[in-house]
């Protein structure tokens, strides 16, 4: 199904939208469903559920949902498993509420906390608000971990939150509008909202309740992961729009330490050669062979900035900036 078909003017603006990813969670969806209804019983809101390629009956939940609740429904689904980022970057396309909430899918994050984040969102005046779990129902080889990947994403980023990995967050639409989620950066919104101009981002403690369903889709793998998108992230972050300041100044850097050992081992041979002393071939001196080293690698370094520099002059959305007022 095409995005557009859903943010046509036919599909009204709300007050909220809650996106929930989801795969392999047909147990849980109903009462999710229903336990969302009962919070917010009276409101204009919408859920829209992005099913992940799911190969249970998921899908035909969510349809069902669909004809029980009408318009409180967006379903999508993709044709095979993309990934938590890409369903929540395809929920963010289609979304018509003022606030939107993340939460998974699997009753781990209670809809009784949608309220008192909407009310922070609108009245407080935040960009966003994450969630954090600060008492976790989780075995020690997953919590270790993510105490560290926390820590090292709040040194990186100087964003403060305790728990950037929690499902459980409130945004305004302004904010996922603006930021795009690939890869596995649905880790880091917070710091993508920052980059992206938004500097309001609070914290929240929300409840984390025990898994009642299935069991966890992710591994262990997602920690190694996180840490090369948090080296990524952070790349971008500061060199994404100028990448010849990054490999240009270590390329020109290597090349002229290359071509000072070089000039140095040279310089040594013609003056032996002046003053009739024995000298080493340069051939047979090991230094010669780093400095060509540094040389080559420095020379490669500045071509590679000065080619991602190209690449990012002409590609689209370069000059896209985020206005924060306008009169």
């Amino acid at each position: 199904m095409d995005t557009d078909q859903l943010t046509s003017p036919t599909r009204p603006e709300c007050d909220l939208s809650i996106v929930v990813p989801l795969f392999n969670e047909e147990e849980s969806l109903p009462e999710l469903m229903s336990w969302i209804a009962r919070v917010l019983d009276g409101r204009s809101y919408e859920v829209v559920f992005v099913d992940d390629g799911s190969n249970d009956g998921s899908w035909e939940v969510v349809t069902r949902l669909k004809e029980e609740y009408g318009d409180r429904v967006v379903g999508l689904s993709f044709a095979r498993n993309q990934g938590k980022s890409a369903a929540l970057h395809t929920g963010f396309r289609v979304v018509r509420g003022k606030v939107v909430i993340t939460m998974d899918a699997d009753l781990q994050d209670s809809p009784d906390e949608v309220p008192e984040l909407e009310r922070r969102i609108v009245e407080e005046g935040f960009d966003l608000i994450s969630g954090w779990k600060k008492k976790r129902y989780d075995p020690i080889t997953k919590t270790l971990p993510t105490k560290l990947y926390n820590w090292a994403t709040r040194r990186v980023s100087g964003i403060h939150l305790h728990d950037f990995n929690c499902g459980l967050k409130a945004y305004r639409r302004e904010v996922v509008q603006a930021v795009e989620v690939n890869g596995e950066m649905h880790r880091y919104i917070p710091v993508l909202a920052k980059q992206a101009g938004f500097q309001r981002i609070g914290e929240q403690v929300v409840q984390h309740r025990a898994r009642k369903y299935g069991t966890t889709k992710f591994g262990l793998e997602r920690f190694v992961n996180g840490f090369l998108d948090l080296l990524t992230i952070a790349f971008i972050g500061r060199f994404g729009h100028k990448p010849m300041h990054l490999f240009g100044v270590l390329g020109t850097l290597m090349f002229i330490a290359g071509f000072g050992l070089f000039a140095g081992i040279g310089g040594y041979k013609l003056w032996a050669l002046s003053e009739g002393v024995v000298a080493r071939n340069i051939a047979d001196i090991s230094a010669f062979y780093i400095a060509l080293v540094f040389m080559m690698m420095g020379l490669q370094l500045f071509l590679t900035g000065f080619v991602a520099e190209l690449v990012t002059r002409n590609a689209p959305g370069r000059n896209v900036y985020l206005l924060k007022d306008r009169v």
